[in-house]
């Protein structure tokens, strides 16, 4: 599919355009932007709606919305490059470099005076834990044990940027299965310590700045705030959205790598258009054609995603993607092992960012997709459904 005809691309544009269009004039969402590559040329670019509901900005492709957990790959990214190096081990304990992650501890339940019973680890916890989701960290959204563990000790939030957030219990022994959590923070920590930068910094000389990723980043620069977008709040029961103040805190101890940044459709396409290119973009080689294929194959073995179960329903519903297909994980991307009813390939990596962003990267066929949206609670059905109607379309095209 890397080489697409004028008369696809056309089909692509109307195809997608009334979709897109059609979910923001019906109200269903405020604002979207969307984009989709080949191996060598953006073959998709749209933008509807409003940069936030009542006021009367457009969305645009140069829109800047928080991409929340989108961060992860990019991170991912920065982890991998100094496992190229040598700097970091995918095996060895992450304590090697952050001595700090060897006192966490594991909750096995809670006592009758509501304390969490603590013990230690069966075995260490290893970079390739961390980016496999597989090391025992949980999230507040989709788990009681971190809620409640946050709550009683009155920690704030691991998007917080604050240091002590992201020191919780693991909710289970490192390697034993697969839940959603903090761990990219650990890893942002990692990149931080083994090369003495913050992670925004690092990510910028290394990441960013050679994919062309100007408006990407932890700070919001005046340039970035004047394309600013505003998150939304669906509410439960009238469906109705509500403008929110909400912003990643500006000052921070550490760089939030698990959720932290903001971007727009067009700098992400030019990473996943990186990623489709076994590690070149714009000019520049970021990372070996065989750490990517590392990066893109199963790296939990036997483990499997299952469902992310809320426990915070204004954030998120219940979450996943294509159920009942077999789905693994990478080196900071979700695998589907089996070809998804959108068309999407077997092998196809993906993820998205808490306010409805998303995006999949199809090595088989040569093609990668984004679309950002800024509503909350993720997996909000409107916008899911766009998502999948978006990708459906593009795979339709061709």
């Amino acid at each position: 599919m890397t080489t697409v005809s004028s008369l696809q691309t056309a089909n692509l544009k109307k195809s997608a355009d009334t979709v897109l269009q059609t979910a923001t004039t019906s109200g269903k969402v405020p604002g979207v932007a969307a984009a989709a590559t080949t191996r060598n040329d953006t073959i998709y670019e749209g933008a509807f709606g409003l940069r936030a509901q009542g006021l009367p900005t457009a969305m645009g492709l140069d829109t800047v919305m928080w991409i929340a957990s989108m961060t992860k790959p990019l991170v991912g990214t920065a982890a991998m490059q100094l496992v190229e190096q040598g700097k970091l081990n995918l095996d060895e304990p992450a304590a090697r470099i952050v001595p700090e992650i060897d006192h966490i501890q594991v909750i096995e339940g809670w006592s009758s005076d509501g304390q969490p019973i603590l013990r230690k680890p069966k075995r260490q916890i290893t970079l390739r834990h961390l980016l496999t989701h597989t090391a025992g960290f949980t999230s507040d959204i989709w788990s009681e044990n971190s809620a409640r563990y946050l709550k009683l000790h009155q920690l704030p939030r691991a998007g917080s940027g604050q240091r002590n957030a992201i020191d919780i219990p693991l909710s289970f022994d490192p390697g034993e299965r697969w839940e959603y959590g903090i761990n990219i923070d650990w890893v942002g920590l990692m990149v931080s310590t083994a090369t003495g930068l913050r992670l925004g910094e690092y990510l910028k000389q290394h990441v960013t700045e050679p994919l062309g990723m100007a408006s990407t980043g932890f700070k919001i620069t005046p340039d970035m705030r004047a394309r600013l977008a505003k998150v939304h709040q669906r509410d439960a029961t009238s469906d109705a959205l509500t403008v929110l103040p909400f912003e990643v805190p500006q000052e921070t101890e550490i760089d939030p790598g698990g959720g932290g940044m903001y971007s727009t459709a067009d700098d992400y396409l030019r990473f996943t258009r990186m990623i489709l290119n076994q590690g070149k973009g714009n000019g520049h080689q970021l990372l070996k054609p065989e750490t990517v294929a590392l990066m893109s194959k199963n790296a939990m073995g036997p483990l499997r995603v299952s469902m992310l179960h809320t426990d915070n329903k204004a954030m998120s519903l219940d979450a996943e993607f294509f159920p009942g297909l077999e789905k693994t994980w990478g080196l900071t991307f979700m695998i589907n092992e089996q070809q998804a009813p959108t068309g999407r390939s077997a092998g196809s990596l993906a993820w998205a960012g808490l306010p409805n962003a998303y995006f999949w990267i199809d090595p088989t066929k040569g093609i990668a997709g984004v679309i950002m949206m800024q509503i909350l609670p993720f997996v909000d059905t409107h916008a899911l459904q766009l998502f999948t109607d978006y990708e459906s379309a593009v795979y339709r095209s061709f």
